[in-house]
């Protein structure tokens, strides 16, 4: 069995066949899958479906594209997310300078506001994080620092050099379908590099869709090429990546503990 420990099944992407999708989730070997928010609406459509669904654990939290939504409403209505019992995480959360959607400073202000709440919540986050890897890293070392915080870095992109430095901090790699592109060389090494106790394996479906169904729509079932792809830089048995991603999951987001 796997998990995907990142999917927006909320996405709309999904609107004609999400029920068959989730109801094949046991057929297709996902024992779960982790929706996270991008924004408030979001927030509480993945907390909808994990209310509705047994296999679907929900994560909260403002992506920084939005990040100006918080100027508006503040934390308050993300805490009360928060504290619904399927609700496993903070996130996604983070810095994105590619789009620039949001202002730096704003973006920088609320992803470490939302890392507090994660704190007081004593939930993990799972972290955005593109084109401003020094940033996230030092914001995230900075908060660290009382050994309160855990996570997972999604959809790694940055070094070997910073992944080893998050695993130092506690936190999860998590990997997607990038690593199976010709041209992923970053994303190859590190699934090389760092230990699988460390790695989750995820899809950010809709998006990032692995060989050999690139170009189509991403799923939950399409996890098993990324753990696959893993195995074969590993040199490892297909079924170690998927049996010990899924562990790796359910210690990080307390699945267990439910």
């Amino acid at each position: 069995m796997y998990i995907d420990s990142h999917c927006h099944l909320d996405d709309q992407r999904y609107d004609e066949d999400r029920v068959a999708v989730i109801d094949s989730l046991r057929e297709k070997k996902i024992e779960y899958v982790i929706n996270p928010g991008c924004n408030m609406k979001s927030s509480m459509t993945s907390l909808e479906l994990a209310e509705k669904y047994d296999q679907v654990y929900a994560a909260v939290g403002v992506h920084p594209h939005d990040a100006k939504e918080l100027e508006e409403i503040g934390l308050d209505k993300l805490k009360e997310l928060a504290k619904k019992e399927k609700v496993v995480a903070i996130g996604e959360i983070g810095l994105d300078y590619y789009y620039d959607f949001s202002p730096r400073e704003i973006q920088k202000k609320w992803f470490k506001a939302q890392i507090e709440l994660a704190k007081e919540m004593n939930l993990p986050i799972i972290v955005h994080d593109r084109d401003a890897h020094q940033d996230t890293f030092e914001i995230i070392r900075e908060l660290a620092q009382d050994g309160k915080l855990r996570g997972v870095i999604h959809s790694f992109s940055a070094s070997v050099e910073m992944a080893r430095e998050y695993v130092k901090m506690g936190f999860f790699i998590g990997l997607g379908g990038v690593v199976t592109f010709k041209n992923a060389k970053k994303p190859k090494e590190v699934a090389e590099a760092i230990e699988l106790e460390h790695l989750l394996v995820e899809t950010d479906g809709p998006y990032l869709t692995p060989e050999p169904h690139r170009g189509k729509r991403n799923e939950p079932a399409y996890v098993r090429h990324t753990a696959d792809y893993i195995a074969q830089i590993k040199g490892i048995s297909p079924e170690k990546v998927a049996k010990e991603t899924l562990e790796n999951a359910k210690k990080l987001f307390k699945i267990n503990t439910i």
